[in-house]
């Protein structure tokens, strides 16, 4: 079973269950697999395989995903790791808080390998960081993986793990999803139990779940983490009948009972900007696909949101967050220390927030609420809103690097993240699939969003989408380069 790393996660977990691999034998190709790849893309912020290794034996564990290697972004903790939110200020800290999501992972037998990079605490479009430096993308090494879940998407791709933790506060499972060939999918807010027990404006916007290979992977994960006891009624396992044929795909049997859709697509960012024809002609290739699956797919206006206002709410709410950070840790190192270790942006948003008047800082919540509740009546002849996930395509290393000025890194990441904040300030579960690609061979996904807790009308057509247009051979192949 030297080719393992081929499987989506369900799959090596069917492996295990059907005795043709032991869970020590997966461990081992894996840590083999990460140890050779992880020099080219610069993923990882910690490993624990030696704990790995000997808490595993050769009992079978349970679990639709039981036994599955598995990263988590370095934004959450995980007993006994350090947990740095990529950035130096913490490149010191570690953490032994379980947290309901870490014990869902203990819970779901998921084999916990390492920690994934991360921009500093996750505020900028690329996984750049000058704690871990540059995670590049799998597909083009001069690329950025994007971000913030940049590690994930490139260890995924690369890959490491068939599936790896990732959080989304306005794209970032989406958008590294994109840039990096895989399926990423952020659930309707609220959905995921919590990975931690502070909650603001900013933290608000985030929704916990994976990048993944294959759509079946990103159901089962919603499956095991979702909140069983109050909030939306459990979505449960969406599947549709799979087997793994032998080149390690995931094959349908049979067409996913998705009923005819009413798609409306649009192609103008939250700021009115029309895309490049590359990334317009991704949109339409997947409106005709959709047209052909037999969904009812029309032009519709963008959403008429004030698209100034959410950016500036947006690094309003980024800000305070930052500077509640700041405060705490002057308490610990002092305001020298907190200077000399925050990255120039981080620095200039927190300088910024603290020069806004009273009125101005209260403009996040207002407005969000605000923005939500146009959503919810946005486009109501619509079930699935279509749009490209980015702006402009994946862009070289650099380009949303922290050590630009705040007003031009603002001004790349609105030209860049268009489209997908809408969404996180609404509520709304939302998909980036990775259909297509642009004139150069790199990945470039449409993004799918739904109504608050429509995940399994979504999950329904992604499935029929990965069998019309299957990419898991392009990953595949992609990966037989490292």
């Amino acid at each position: 079973m030297n080719e393992i790393w081929k499987y989506d996660g369900v799959g090596q977990a069917d492996l295990l269950k059907r005795g043709e691999l032991s869970p020590r034998e997966l461990l081992e190709a894996t840590i083999r697999r990460i140890e050779r790849i992880e020099p080219q893309i610069h993923a990882l912020t910690a490993t624990r395989f030696e704990q790995a290794l000997q808490s595993v034996d050769d009992q079978v564990p349970e679990g639709r995903l039981g036994g599955v290697p598995f990263l988590v972004k370095d934004l959450i903790s995980y007993p006994g790791m350090p947990l740095t939110f990529g950035s130096r200020l913490f490149r010191m800290n570690q953490t032994d808080e379980v947290s309901p999501f870490t014990a869902r992972i203990q819970e779901a037998n998921l084999r916990m390998l390492g920690k994934t990079t991360t921009s500093e605490f996750g505020l900028l479009g690329s996984t750049e960081s000058l704690l871990s430096g540059v995670s590049r993308n799998p597909w083009n090494a001069a690329r950025s993986a994007t971000g913030s879940s940049g590690g994930s998407a490139a260890a995924v791709a690369a890959g490491m793990v068939p599936l790896a933790h990732a959080n989304d506060g306005g794209g970032s499972i989406r958008i590294p999803a994109s840039a990096c060939g895989l399926f990423g999918f952020k659930p309707s807010n609220g959905r995921i139990v919590p990975t931690s027990f502070y909650t603001n404006d900013f933290s608000d916007l985030v929704v916990d779940h994976v990048v993944t290979r294959s759509v079946r992977d990103s159901a089962a994960f919603l499956d095991l983490f979702e909140k069983k006891e109050k909030g939306y009624p459990p979505v449960g396992f969406i599947e549709s009948p799979v087997q793994s044929s032998s080149d390690h795909s995931v094959t349908h049997l049979g067409n996913p009972k998705v009923r005819p859709l009413r798609i409306g697509y649009y192609s103008r960012t939250l700021l009115g900007a029309d895309v490049p024809a590359e990334i317009e002609d991704i949109l339409l290739k997947t409106v005709r696909l959709c047209e052909e699956l037999g969904h009812d797919v029309r032009p519709i206006a963008p959403p008429a949101v004030d698209g100034r206002g959410l950016s500036d709410a947006f690094f309003t709410a980024a800000g305070a967050a930052m500077d509640g950070v700041a405060r705490f840790m002057e308490g610990i190192v002092g305001p020298i220390g907190v200077e000399s270790m925050l990255e120039p942006f981080t620095l200039s948003l927190i300088e910024w927030y603290r020069s806004l008047s009273i009125e101005a800082r209260s403009l996040p919540a207002e407005l969000f609420q605000r923005t939500s509740l146009l959503m919810q009546r946005y486009a109501p002849e619509c079930d699935i809103f279509l749009s490209p996930v980015t702006g402009i395509p994946t862009p070289e290393i650099g380009f949303l690097a922290p050590t630009l000025g705040r007003e031009e890194l603002i001004r790349r990441t609105e030209v860049f993240a268009g489209f997908t904040p809408v969404h996180n300030i609404a509520g709304m579960p939302a998909m980036s699939v990775p259909l297509f690609q642009l004139p150069d061979g790199m990945p470039c996904g449409s993004h799918f969003a739904a109504r608050r807790g429509e995940e399994a009308l979504l999950l329904g057509l992604a499935y029929q989408l990965e069998q019309a247009a299957p990419w898991h051979g392009r990953l595949i192949a992609n990966m037989e380069r490292m």
